[in-house]
């Protein structure tokens, strides 16, 4: 799966540094066309030389020549990868991708990367298990950044534990399974509903709730991005869809979202229902703006029309329903009885009472929940979260 891929391969300064070597060796011999970009203190460890030798490419290691002035583009780099690794990746430069201090050319190209970003770390054990390395580690996981765990072993100080780089045959193969299972949703149509949704009360007011939809855009993303084509039904967000696989269409109110859910369920192998969409909706719509008369508004509200209900009573074999349970009390009970109800294949949890969790945040922690089985995950960023949910979802399909 690597074939043709382009990969940027960033090296720090770590005696680990030998290693990338014998990982540019693995990646070339599986197709992939490799760009290096080491630090000064990589330059320590081992020659541009050698690297340039092996990748039959010029090692980027400044923002610009010296002698011709010849500027190197990190924005370019960016846009020009299909994946970036940083193998050897010490606890300095590790510090600084996580906190945006973008002083050598592997940290700026670091953050105009567009495609994944894999990190392996490697260092003596005291420094990997420092809580600030692991708050690092931690904060670059929430950017979606994949991290390849160093194993346990004699280190370069001569103590046992763990910090040593992943082995280079199998940093290769992490890659070559991430590209691998990039496509396993190709010539699939998912339905995925996204945002939240407003109820006009009079022509300036509206009934909503918090959502901003990035786990919805998350998921959509994920999906295109693994080959699917993606029919997107959304509420009012801010949000901006990216990959030309993914047709968004905008509704409003949850009888929009029902009428496009519906309409584009019966073509789809699958549907994920992560809207926020609202229970109920108010009864009569003002149609000019409510005026401020006595001490009291008096609502009346009516249900809306249940959008997973309706879908699981369409499904037909072979297709797949995904729903979401957002809750603040009994968490798993309400979910594994909406799980049924509403006929869903498998249902994801998450829960207010979690830190991090729920509306507005960039990360989310989650249960996915199935009838015959519940597996809770970390927390993690939405882009990560997203990830663990198609996966669930490939496995139906």
């Amino acid at each position: 799966m690597l074939k043709g891929k382009k990969i940027v391969l960033g090296i720090t300064g770590s005696i680990a540094a030998y290693k990338s070597c014998l990982l540019i060796r693995n990646l070339i011999k599986k197709g992939a066309e490799v760009q290096v970009v080491i630090t000064p203190a990589g330059k320590e460890f081992i020659t541009p030389i050698t690297l340039s030798a092996l990748t039959s490419k010029p090692v980027i290691s400044e923002f610009f020549s010296q002698r011709d002035g010849t500027w190197h583009s990190h924005v370019s780099l960016g846009l020009w990868a299909d994946a970036m690794i940083i193998a050897p990746a010490t606890a300095s430069t590790i510090g600084k991708m996580a906190h945006g201090i973008a002083d050598n050319m592997l940290i700026t190209t670091y953050l105009s990367m567009k495609a994944p970003v894999f990190v392996a770390p490697a260092m003596d054990l005291d420094m990997f298990a420092h809580p600030s390395t692991q708050k690092n580690l931690e904060i670059l996981r929430s950017y979606g950044n994949h991290i390849i765990e160093p194993t346990s072993g004699e280190l370069a100080s001569h103590l046992e534990g763990k910090g040593r780089m992943e082995e280079p045959d199998v940093i290769a193969q992490v890659l070559d399974n991430f590209f691998e299972q990039q496509q396993d949703l190709t010539g699939k149509n998912i339905l995925i509903t996204a945002g939240p949704t407003y109820e006009k009360i009079d022509p300036v007011r509206f009934i909503g709730n918090y959502s901003s939809g990035k786990m919805g855009f998350a998921l959509a993303e994920e999906c295109a991005s693994r080959g699917a084509k993606v029919t997107m039904v959304c509420g009012p967000t801010a949000l901006n869809c990216h990959h030309p696989n993914i047709c968004r269409i905008n509704v409003e109110s949850a009888s929009e979202m029902y009428e496009e859910s519906v309409k584009h369920f019966p073509e789809s192998n699958a549907a994920i229902l992560c809207a926020a969409v609202a229970d109920f909706t108010p009864e009569h719509r003002a149609d000019n703006k409510i005026k401020r008369e006595g001490n009291e508004l008096c609502l009346h509200l009516k249900p809306t029309k249940d959008i997973a209900r309706e879908l699981g009573q369409m499904k037909k074999p072979g297709q797949i329903l995904v729903g979401f349970a957002l809750e603040t009390c009994d968490e798993v009970s309400h979910a594994q009885d909406k799980l049924q109800r509403k006929n869903l294949n498998f249902i994801v949890l998450n829960s207010l009472n979690d830190a991090g969790a729920g509306f507005q945040h960039d990360t989310n922690k989650i249960s996915i929940i199935t009838a015959e089985e519940r597996t809770d995950y970390p927390l993690k960023s939405k882009t990560e979260v997203a990830h663990d949910i198609v996966n669930k979802l490939s496995s139906y399909l």
